[in-house]
């Protein structure tokens, strides 16, 4: 399969927060919508994977500790499976209407944890999941980074995949590293120790340059 180059929609603005588990992703997704919407625009804040009915009960398989062991090559198919029915019935749909798309997770937690964490050919992995997004990029990834064993420290019950030993998580935030430091223009990387309200002031600062695609809500 041939790559493709990256698709940056020109109408609404696609916001992703990566990072490894306990690194603070949903707690900054929940306050970057609520300053969007005190702001006037119209949010779609969702995750990967179960941001969709399929994608819900992918979800169950993939994170519940009932399922056990699956092929890596498995279960790299079912998060493209639940990426390919987002982009196309959720993100894809908003973007066009000027609407501004936040999700916990997209193609680089793909890539970080069933590439480096599950060691399949990164080549291979990516070619699979850019098809099943059409090739659609954030015009803006957030990667909150944090020692792994500090992040798992902040989990109370973790899933199948959070369970996974600290080398695997190891393996993962340094592939996310190397992903944001391949493309600086469209990451910022913050330290996910930092206090709350200032990983959100640096995240609000960075995201208002893309700002302009997007409709304020009575439009959209």
């Amino acid at each position: 399969m041939q790559s493709v180059s990256p698709v940056y929609t020109d109408s609404g603005v696609f916001v992703v927060f990566e990072g490894g588990e306990g690194a603070g992703k949903s707690t900054q997704s929940a306050l970057l919508d609520s300053w969007l919407r005190a702001e006037g625009y119209s949010v779609l804040l969702t995750r990967e994977p179960g941001g969709t009915d399929v994608g819900a009960a992918l979800r169950t398989i993939l994170l519940d500790h009932a399922t056990g062991n699956l092929s890596p090559r498995a279960e790299a198919l079912m998060y493209a499976a639940d990426k390919a029915e987002h982009v196309d019935t959720m993100i894809l749909p908003a973007l066009d209407a000027g609407r501004v798309v936040i999700s916990d997770r997209y193609v680089d937690s793909t890539l970080a944890y069933q590439g480096a964490g599950r060691a399949i050919p990164q080549r291979e992995l990516e070619d699979v999941a850019r098809w099943a997004t059409s090739a659609l990029r954030p015009h803006l990834t957030v990667l909150l980074d944090v020692d792994p064993t500090l992040g798992l420290s902040r989990l109370d019950s973790p899933d199948r995949l959070e369970s996974e030993p600290v080398e695997f998580h190891q393996r993962v935030r340094e592939h996310f590293g190397q992903l944001a430091a391949a493309d600086t223009d469209h990451y910022l990387v913050l330290d996910g120790r930092a206090p709350v309200a200032d990983l959100h002031t640096a995240i609000v600062e960075r995201l208002k340059r893309w700002l302009p695609q997007a409709v304020r809500s009575e439009y959209a």
